[in-house]
């Protein structure tokens, strides 16, 4: 899996690109914000490590899948639009897509791999709030999406459309969450809400287009791939879900 997303990265460093503040930066949380982003994050990110060690020694394609979805995680988390109102960019997730793919605890994985090579190769977000982009992008992207996705789907919705609103879900779920993140660290003394309320209006004219984009973009690949390789996912539902 390192070695597809790395792959990735790789690309991305010999392609000549604008300087874009995207994820969460170094500096920008206070230690005990950052460190409680980390705690959060740890226990899904180390249970998701135990489930791959374990599970990848019954199924020899598992490993080379998750480095597969991790790398266009990372390609689709790398397209940075601008957020006029924030001085910052914004971007689609492709956690929504993974989690439905793999399952949430393995998009999880591979979005912490993606953040962490982010924040060393191309300044995207940073080391110390590593565990707050992981927490945002990879678990409330990833569950969110995937409940949606599971949801419509035992409702008997078309799998497409299940597809493209856990696109849409996961992506305004990492959003929502990352705007709780910054307004819990940085507002003044009893402005939690008016704070909150200021960035996620910040974000909103961007993102929801970007959330409804990446609902088409996950529903294409997910018809892409199931219609062309269904036997790499007959394991969607097996236990890598939960």
């Amino acid at each position: 899996m390192l070695q597809a997303v790395t792959a990735a990265a790789l690309l991305f460093l010999l392609v000549p690109t604008d300087a874009h503040a995207m994820h969460i930066s170094d500096g920008i949380l206070p230690f005990n914000w950052a460190a409680l982003w980390y705690a959060v994050a740890a226990p899904f990110v180390l249970y998701g490590l135990f489930r791959l060690k374990r599970e990848s020694r019954e199924s020899a394609r598992l490993k080379p899948l998750i480095g597969m979805v991790g790398a266009a995680v990372f390609v689709i988390s790398c397209m940075p639009i601008p957020v006029p109102l924030a001085g910052t960019c914004s971007h689609p997730a492709g956690t929504a897509m993974a989690a439905i793919l793999i399952g949430p605890l393995y998009s999880v994985v591979a979005a912490s791999v993606s953040l962490l090579l982010q924040a060393l190769f191309l300044s995207h977000g940073g080391i110390t709030t590593l565990g707050a982009n992981i927490t945002s992008m990879g678990i409330a992207g990833s569950f969110a999406g995937y409940a949606a996705f599971k949801g419509l789907e035992k409702a008997g919705a078309p799998v497409l459309i299940a597809a493209f609103v856990a696109g849409v879900v996961g992506d305004w779920a990492t959003y929502s969450v990352t705007s709780l993140e910054l307004a819990s660290a940085l507002h003044a003394p009893g402005a939690f809400m008016s704070s909150l309320k200021m960035i996620v209006l910040a974000f909103a004219p961007v993102q929801i287009p970007i959330g409804i984009l990446e609902g088409v973009i996950t529903a294409g690949a997910y018809k892409f791939l199931v219609s062309r390789r269904p036997e790499i996912f007959q394991g969607r539902a097996s236990g890598a879900q939960a």
